[in-house]
């Protein structure tokens, strides 16, 4: 175990933690006390968003709040839920001067329990007793004063939404952080569980010295958190530690005891004697709205279809309202290249400038209008209690195939793009099953494969050809290749849970939030702090990808091309009088100068080098130089064909390319693209992750290169042998 410091002592100013249960207003609390001026970082080691500000209290100057991970406890089988446990103990860093537990008033017991654990590793506390308003409505009196005394911690009540008590939250803060921290406590345990836990603490007292003050809330932690099957995702415990808490809790099992069990009941008798005593419910209360409303939105059939048209409609926004925005970064980043290219000499610097940076920082922001819809979509479904409850009703499906009920929202929205669908795992609270999610998310067909099957179909498929009685060709071959991609994702988890990460099927235990509002300020700062993470975190390895794809398609330079294509041009504006002709004809010789430029490069000289592996697929160097040009952006392998092929401003839709591409042949003067070599060709992409900018944001989620590393790997492979299958599958049953 690192190094820790447990102690009290002092930062440059008084160290606030937020704590609370996920919904409990936590965030929105969070904001009301300090404003907008939020720093936005990563908790060391673990890629879990860090938000910090500084706020001033009356009498006490300025501290620094610092906003927790939601946790409905402080017990962890995963690194993100230890971060809650560390910050609070100090194992990394200086304990806190203070830790404000927020609780949501209309769900008070499920509070108090994360409450009581947090009071019980000592130090300052205090409590927001939140969404008062809420409580009332519904016919909830809540003494606080009553539970104040119990509990010996301040407890105040506010409505962090409106502001209501705030300024008493400030001074009751400022007052608490005068007074003596109060000493670690222990449950009321039973004595064979009282006995285990002091001696745990024995040993977390001995093993690291930092932590001997907490020792005991320590202990607790370690005895409900350890687990050695699976092994659970813990970091920094000291291996004798790890085994003194492993023995104990053997040990507490062969006596036929369940210590996790004696513990919790311990915890929750307290719980239920302080609600007993401070919480009165309204008499005879009938079936609420909610309840009814929640008999649709769970059930197995209704809640399916509601979700269907919650996702139709998200898929409409990430493709249709995000694509007026897309198209103008597009535009923008073009005049910025043409302004550049107008108004500077040619050569390698303004190529580099162009092509490299300027194109760069496009694949960047093109990505911002999906990643804001998409979060804003998901904070929407969160903040108004959906979420949940789509989990719960997914949960079924999903996990099946050892997906968590959370995985299915980013699973659906990879089906746009990737990236913002990595991003959108920070849903799924267990790392393993994050990481299980991620692993098989770029499997899912985005919407940059779409013109590449559109291409390959429209040249290898005559218009009129049909299959199945009356399906065109076509519409077959694309609905194959959808399907497909969904079939390998589900493959791919089902294997994956079984084989590198390793566990059992996720089990999916939440509580159904209760339908709130939520707050635009809240949404807004969230949605921003994804676009922001994306921008400075993947945004910097996706520009230095591009800068290096831009280098291996354009270099090394061919100067005896460069100076023939120079005479052809010097004869054609010398022969020719300016006009369109002229101009057309010096287009004709940028392309054709680019396309060879391009065969010369080290993009084509690997494209020639792969072209042995290439030809049981029915594929040539040429599709392998487009393929190394689809790592930018998937969609960029139509127009990288277009320059091998000397065909300008090509997209899927041009029809010289289409026509150029039926009539290429390989080496043996056989047709290169066949609808064989065509469907083999949309088989690799639809399971190849041919995509920079996707692995730079798995890079940027996992905080590791060997899971992009892995992706890549594990992805190429399958889709390499799956469109070996299908070309020589479909020759040997006479297909070509």
């Amino acid at each position: 175990m690192a190094p820790a410091q447990a102690s009290f002592g002092a930062a440059s100013q008084p160290v606030i933690l937020v704590a609370g249960n996920p919904n409990s207003g936590k965030s929105t609390l969070f904001n009301a006390l300090t404003g907008a001026h939020a720093k936005v970082g990563n908790y060391p080691g673990v890629t879990v968003t860090r938000t910090t500000a500084t706020a001033t209290l009356p009498g006490k100057g300025k501290v620094e709040f610092v906003d927790l991970p939601g946790s409905y406890s402080l017990s962890a089988r995963s690194q993100d839920e230890q971060v809650a446990v560390d910050a609070v103990l100090g194992r990394v860093g200086l304990r806190p001067d203070l830790v404000l537990v927020v609780a949501d008033a209309t769900a008070l017991g499920r509070a108090l329990y994360f409450a009581h654990e947090i009071i019980e590793t000592g130090g300052r506390v205090v409590i927001a007793l939140n969404m008062v308003d809420e409580a009332r409505a519904a016919g909830l009196r809540i003494d606080h004063e009553r539970l104040s005394a119990m509990l010996e911690v301040p407890v105040v009540p506010v409505v962090s939404r409106t502001g209501e008590n705030l300024d008493t939250l400030r001074e009751v803060i400022a007052r608490a952080l005068g007074t003596p921290s109060q000493p670690t406590r222990l449950p009321p345990l039973a004595p064979e569980a009282k006995r285990d836990v002091e001696r745990l603490a024995a040993v977390v007292a001995h093993e690291v010295p930092n932590l001997a003050s907490v020792s005991r809330p320590w202990a607790i932690w370690l005895l409900l958190s350890i687990d050695d099957a699976p092994p659970d995702e813990l970091f920094g415990i000291h291996p004798h530690v790890r085994r003194a808490a492993a023995e104990i809790r053997r040990a507490a099992l062969e006596s036929g005891r369940n210590l996790d069990l004696e513990i919790i009941s311990a915890r929750y008798a307290r719980v239920d004697a302080l609600t007993a005593e401070t919480v009165f419910h309204p008499a005879g209360s009938a079936r609420r709205w909610t309840s009814r409303l929640d008999a649709v939105l769970t059930h197995k059939l209704w809640g399916v279809l509601v979700f269907s048209a919650l996702m139709l409609a998200l898929f409409q926004a990430l493709f249709t309202w995000s694509e007026p925005l897309i198209s103008a970064i597009e535009t923008v980043v073009a005049w910025v290249q043409n302004i550049v290219t107008t108004n500077m000499s040619a050569g390698p610097f303004r190529d580099l400038l162009v092509d490299g940076v300027i194109a760069g920082v496009g694949n960047v922001v093109v990505f911002v209008p999906q990643i804001a819809l998409l979060f804003l979509f998901i904070g929407i479904m969160e903040d108004v209690g959906y979420l949940a409850r789509v989990a719960f009703v997914i949960d079924r499906v999903m996990g099946r195939v050892g997906l968590h009920g959370k995985s299915f929202v980013p699973m659906l929205s990879g089906f746009s793009c990737a990236v913002p669908a990595i991003m959108a795992t920070r849903t799924i609270e267990s790392r393993t099953d994050r990481m299980l999610t991620m692993m098989v998310l770029p499997l899912m067909s985005c919407s940059a494969r779409l013109p590449i099957y559109v291409l390959v179909i429209a040249t290898v498929f005559p218009p009129g050809a049909t299959v199945l009685g009356g399906i065109t060709a076509g519409a077959a071959a694309l609905f194959a290749m959808y399907a497909l991609s969904v079939v390998a994702a589900l493959g791919a988890a089902a294997v994956l849970r079984r084989t590198v990460l390793r566990g059992p099927r996720p089990t999916l235990v939440l509580e159904m939030p209760p339908y709130r509002w939520p707050v635009a300020s809240v949404l807004t700062r969230s949605t921003w702090r994804h676009v922001r993470s994306f921008i400075v975190d993947a945004g910097t390895i996706i520009l230095a990808l591009t800068i290096v794809m831009w280098a291996a398609l354009s270099y090394p330079r061919n100067s005896t091309t460069s100076a023939a294509f120079a005479a052809q041009r010097a004869s054609v504006e010398q022969s020719q009088p300016p006009g369109p002709a002229r101009d057309a004809a010096l287009k004709t010789l940028e392309t054709q100068e680019q396309g060879a430029q391009v065969r010369w490069s080290a993009a084509g000289r690997v494209g020639r080098f792969i072209e042995p592996a290439l030809d049981p697929l029915g594929l040539d160097w040429r599709v392998g130089v487009g393929i190394l040009g689809a790592f930018t952006a998937r969609e960029v392998f139509v127009s990288t064909l277009g320059i091998v092929f000397d065909i300008g401003d090509a997209d899927e839709g041009n029809q010289p390319l289409r026509q150029t591409l039926r009539s290429a042949r390989r080496a043996d003067g056989s047709t290169l693209f066949t609808p064989l070599s065509g469907l083999a060709l949309m088989v690799f992409f639809v399971l190849a992750c041919q995509c920079m900018s996707t692995l730079a944001v798995v890079r940027r989620e996992s905080g590791s290169w060997k899971w992009p590393a892995f992706i890549f790997g594990y992805q190429t492979a399958l889709a390499y042998v799956c469109a070996l299958i299908v070309y020589q599958g479909g020759r040997w049953a006479g297909l070509q």
